[in-house]
């Protein structure tokens, strides 16, 4: 992908994500925050799994359609070994449910509704990943 549609590309991503945030608030009265609605699924209440299942199904296949007409989107170089994406990802599970909800639920939902818990969530993320990019990169230097 070239640089020039980089925006273009970013901005219809954004697009889309406040779109199907937006229609599932309107259409059934509830916040599209991932972390929320897969704890649904791991913790099923009859009546709330099948929405559920097929957005998260949604996602995934949005992912492996790009992934089959535009693999170059999706290319990444992984400077780290697998096991600390996986110590990651478990602590930002963590983070999200100690938190109440994650960048989905927060950020996009929530920041939009001018939700206060929200807003200092928001912050606390973005100020947490700043500081660990910092901590990281600068003073381990365990990053490039």
């Amino acid at each position: 992908m070239t640089e020039s549609l980089t925006w273009l590309t970013a901005l219809l991503g954004g697009a889309l994500i406040g779109l199907s945030a937006s229609l599932l608030l309107l259409g059934d009265g509830r916040i599209a925050g991932i972390s929320g609605i897969l704890a649904g699924v791991l913790t099923p209440v009859r009546g709330e799994v099948a929405w559920r299942v097929l957005f998260l199904a949604g996602l995934a296949t949005g992912g492996i359609a790009v992934r089959l007409v535009a693999p170059r989107a999706l290319a990444i170089e992984a400077p780290q070994a697998l096991a600390v994406y996986a110590v990651a990802g478990v602590l930002v599970g963590l983070g999200a449910r100690l938190g109440g909800g994650c960048t989905s639920g927060h950020g996009v939902c929530g920041v939009s509704r001018l939700s206060r818990r929200s807003l200092i969530a928001t912050s606390a993320f973005i100020a947490s990943g700043a500081a660990t990019v910092y901590v990281v990169r600068h003073l381990l230097g365990a990053l490039p």
